[in-house]
């Protein structure tokens, strides 16, 4: 029996000592390489879906002649629906579900000028001049 454990000891040391290496080697996670969460993938692509619908109303020629009455430049328009926040894009794609199917031009119009009003007024942008 001694014979054994006196084989079998340091054989039981190195195998525990070499399983164990690779838990200690294995690289530390750095604050920018954090795995995605399920819900987290599922909000980006949400995101993505709210600002495709406010690009189709926002593509309509009634929707972009209301715009150029009220002396909104289009390509303006673009690049804040693109640098708008995922709930920001939520929030503005749920108000236009909600609008009756007659007033959606009216209140898209209505709501895209507030949100321009809004980050004109906070400093962000600078498209209306009598909010100086």
């Amino acid at each position: 029996m001694k014979k054994i454990c006196r084989y079998l000891s340091p054989l039981l040391i190195a195998a525990l000592v070499l399983g164990s290496l690779p838990v200690a080697a294995a690289p530390q996670p750095t604050p920018g390489s954090d795995l995605i969460t399920t819900e987290a993938a599922l909000n980006a692509e949400r995101g993505q879906g709210d600002r495709e619908r406010i690009q189709e109303i926002l593509a309509r020629d009634d929707v972009q002649q209301q715009l150029l009455a009220q002396g909104v430049d289009l390509a303006e328009v673009e690049a804040r629906v693109a640098a708008l926040s995922d709930e920001e894009a939520a929030q503005m794609a749920e108000q236009l579900e909600q609008l009756p199917a007659g007033a959606s031009v009216v209140g898209a119009l209505v709501l895209i000028f507030l949100v321009l009003l809004v980050t004109d007024i906070l400093g962000l942008t600078n498209v209306f001049p009598f909010t100086r």
